[in-house]
Order: structure tokens, then sequence, then C-alpha cells
């Protein structure tokens, strides 16, 4: 089968062979009516679907803008994006969630294959593609908000396998939303892509080194266009250009893109290290989770700076070379799935009271936190400490000495965590990378905990509940409301001398 490289507007399109597609179905009409929807205005029309703004006419539920997605099949058409059109019949329905269109119905091929759907108003991101470079911050709350969305997605044992700008939504209310999955693999489903085609199937300036090699199944795979996507953003550049050849696109196997910083000076340093990791050919060199990717461009001051914050050129002829041999040997390490994966690398929040809490606690929950590390080799762990402040009117934030009590309480938080550093018998640089400290100030410790847990998507809270009177009661209630607010599951322990009161 020979490869050919098509394009749709700006975005190219997947590869596969052109072959001509027979249908007998005509071309729709606005006004007609399909399976009780009415076709009221056409709004796009792709190398591979058209959409249409609909209404459904018999309808109980609450209004919503709904679009149809009817695949072009009028001849002449790759076959791939007929299967690809039966890929998302069969996944869309899978999903829910804010990061996904709502999906409403769909019609077969023996009569008119379609997919109705919520309508995401607005644009894609496409069009602040065209404005690059953006400001940092600007840069970094998309990075955030899709790395979001996809480890919602991941969550559902789905890779998108086509992150590109042009199928990047934002919601009104600010949630990025991921649209079209006819490339898209989920672990619980045929692929039928990689059972019917030879070929590398994504598009080609986001595609990353592993799909160039055939494989599917690697969440990672996000992560590397994610990637392309905050260079791009960062620097008005794409990092490996827009190849037109298999040959081309394996050129990322070996080949590493200009550094961000030298392309844009006022890039931070700690940006291009989240970039250029989120680049790196082989996926076990990337953030393992696109929540690890998100975790870190929220907290910038918590990313370990590698030789990677610091170059200025790409590689030499030399080091290329070498890559080179190395890529014409290696063949890919295919991950079982999304969903391993995940279970492979989960972010672990550890609240602890570092300034009231008893020492039997604070070792009971060093040590509950030090055997989740020892069990979960791919997991990371954020140490966190709510430092209380008033609703209303000032607070006194420095201590009688002058120091300040931010300062001193995450002192505290590094003192108490340092035995737990120690056992994971890690070069510093690697345990600086797993272990990451936090002071909030908030009024109301519960709502701080769960807000942070659920902004950063945290896996597993670990926190401690006290064991006496006035204090048993006071933190009692907010283990208690951390339980019953998380969205992820938490363990509450005890010091083990207080266990049988």
């Amino acid at each position: 089968m020979a490869a050919e490289l098509g394009t749709t507007g700006s975005d190219t399109a997947p590869f596969a062979a052109a072959v001509p597609v027979t249908h007998p179905l005509r071309p729709l009409q606005a006004g007609q009516v399909v399976d009780g929807f009415r076709l009221d205005k056409h709004l796009h029309q792709g190398g591979m679907a058209q959409l249409w703004q609909v209404t459904a006419l018999d309808s109980t539920e609450p209004e919503m803008p709904l679009i149809m997605k009817v695949p072009r099949i009028l001849g002449g058409e790759n076959p791939a994006s007929i299967v690809g059109f039966e890929v998302e019949q069969m996944i869309l329905p899978r999903l829910t969630g804010v990061h996904v269109p709502r999906f409403v119905a769909k019609g077969d091929f023996t009569r008119q294959p379609y997919i109705v759907m919520e309508r995401i108003g607005g644009d894609s991101l496409r069009k602040r593609l065209d404005a690059a470079p953006l400001p940092i911050a600007e840069v970094v709350d998309i990075g955030t908000r899709v790395g979001t969305a996809l480890h919602e997605l991941h969550r559902q044992h789905l890779v998108h396998l086509d992150v590109k700008p042009s199928n990047i939504m934002f919601r009104e209310s600010g949630e990025a939303v991921l649209v079209d999955f006819g490339l898209s693999r989920h672990d619980h489903l045929p692929d039928l892509l990689d059972e019917e085609f030879e070929l590398p199937m994504g598009t080609a300036p986001y595609m990353s080194p592993e799909q160039v090699q055939f494989v599917r199944n690697d969440p990672r795979s996000d992560l590397f266009a994610l990637g392309v996507m905050l260079y791009h953003l960062t620097t008005g550049e794409r990092p490996f250009g827009s190849p037109d050849s298999v040959r081309g696109l394996r050129e990322r196997l070996y080949r590493d893109p200009t550094p961000p910083i030298t392309l844009r000076p006022d890039c931070p340093p700690w940006l291009q290290e989240i970039i250029l990791q989120a680049l790196e050919p082989q996926p076990d060199n990337r953030h393992q989770t696109s929540a690890q990717l998100a975790f870190e461009l929220q907290n910038p001051d918590q990313v370990v700076l590698t030789e990677r914050a610091a170059r200025r050129a790409r590689s030499g002829k030399m080091k290329v070379l070498s890559r080179w041999f190395s890529a014409m040997g290696a063949e890919p390490s295919a991950r079982a799935s999304a969903t391993s994966q995940l279970a492979r690398s989960p972010i672990l929040l550890v609240a602890v009271d570092v300034a009231n809490a008893e020492r039997e606690l604070l070792d009971t929950l060093r040590l509950t936190a030090e055997r989740l590390l020892q069990t979960e080799p791919g997991a990371r762990l954020a140490c966190l400490a709510v430092m209380k402040v008033n609703r209303i009117g000032m607070d006194e934030l420095m201590e009688p000495d002058g120091s300040s009590k931010h300062v001193n309480l995450l002192v505290q938080l590094k003192h108490w965590a340092r035995p737990l550093m120690q056992s994971l018998k890690l070069p510093t640089e690697a345990q600086a990378g797993r272990v990451t400290f936090h002071v909030l100030e908030a009024p109301d410790a519960a709502n701080a905990i769960v807000d942070y847990a659920r902004k950063n998507q945290v896996d597993h809270i670990v926190m401690g509940a006290r064991s006496s009177g006035g204090l048993r009661r006071y933190l009692g209630s907010v283990s208690t409301q951390v339980t019953a607010q998380s969205d992820c599951s938490v363990t509450v322990v005890r010091a083990p001398s207080r266990a049988k009161e």
C-alpha cells in the first residue's frame, strides 16, 4: 500500500492509501430530516467529513446545541477516513465528562452514517496558533487545561492519537474539549485501524516516534503531541516541521528540536525543561502521565532542571549519527494499555500537619507514604501542609523572631520527609523530581486539600486523624470532609499507639 499525505486546511491529514470508494447515498440538503434530526445549516466541509447544525425534532431532553458529523462517502475518499468514522462511532458513546462532546445518536452505514453530538461553541485552538508566539502565561494555561483533559480521556481507557490545535475546543466555563476520535484507540474496543492498515496513522507534525513505529497503545504519544503544541505556541515554529513522508517522520527518532529559548529568549528554563521532556523520543523519558505534565506547568518552582533546561543548540552530527544507529536497530517498547500506564504512574498526595500533629502520627504518615512509593515505582508524591489563615481581616504572617511562617512550615515539611527521601535511594535530582513540597494558605484545611487534589488530578490522598481531645475533633472533621468530598481515593491513618481508642 503506497502512502501519501493529504491536507485539510492548515492541518496535515493521516497517512493512508487513496483508493476510490463509492456509496449509493446522495448528498444531504438543508431542511432534510434524518432519523428525527433536521439539517439546519451546513457548517464545515473537511477532507474526511462534513458538519451540519441540526435540531432534534422529537427530543424530550433539555435543549442543547447539536451538530451532525457525516463522513464523505461519495467516491474517491480515503478508506482510512471511513474506517476512522466507524471507530469514532464506537468510541464516542463510551466517553463522558466535560472534556468530550456529549454523544446523542448515530446512524448506520447501511442507511445513512452520521454522529449527532453536542456542539461546542467558539473556535478551536487553531486560531490561537496563528498568533504564536503567545505570552508565556497563556501557553502555560493552555497546556494545563489540555493536559487535564487528556488525563481524563486516558482514565477512560482512551489514547487520542491525533492531538492537534484543530481538535481542541474550549467550553465557556474554561475546560478543554477534545474532538475527532477517528484515529483513537480504546483499550476495550477493537482497533480497526491497526487491523486494516499498515501505515503510521496521525497528523505529521504531531505524531510521536512510537506512532511512526506503528505503536498505537501508549498514552504518552498524546503527551508528545502536547509537547509539539507547547513548543509551537511558545516559539511560533513547529519543532519537527511538516514532513510529508515516512522517512521525514522518522527523523524525530534521532534529531532533537532547536531549544525553545534559542528562538525565544524570554522562555523560562523550567518551561523549556517541560517542553523538551515531552518531546523525548523514548516514552520512558517523558512525563509518564499528562497529569504529571500539567502538575509541573502549575508548579514551576517544583520543576527539576536538567541539562535540557540549559540547551542552546541542537545536538551535533556525531550525536545525531549515534542516535540514528540506535533508532534503526531498536524495536519500540509497546505498553499494554492506557489504563495500565496510568496505574503505574499515579500522583499521590500526603497531607501533613507538621506544626501540630503528634510525633507518632507523623511517623505513621511517613511510613505509609514510603510504602506507597515503594509499591508504585512510577508514582509522584506531593507533600502538602496547610497554613490556616482568617477568612476576613489581616493575618500575622511572621513569627515573633521575624521569620516567615510560610517558609518555616515548608522547612518543617521537608524535614519531616527527609527519612522518606533517604529511603528512596535515588540520586538527589531524581528524588526532587519524584517528591515535591507545597504549603497552602487557606481558612479551611479540608477545602484546600480537596481543591488542590482536583486541580492537580491527584489519584490518592493520605492524611492523618488525630487521636485525642479537641485536636481529634478538629482534624477528625477535616479527614471526614476530605473523604466525603474528594474525587479520588483517601487513606486516613492513625498513630499505632492510639489505634484502639
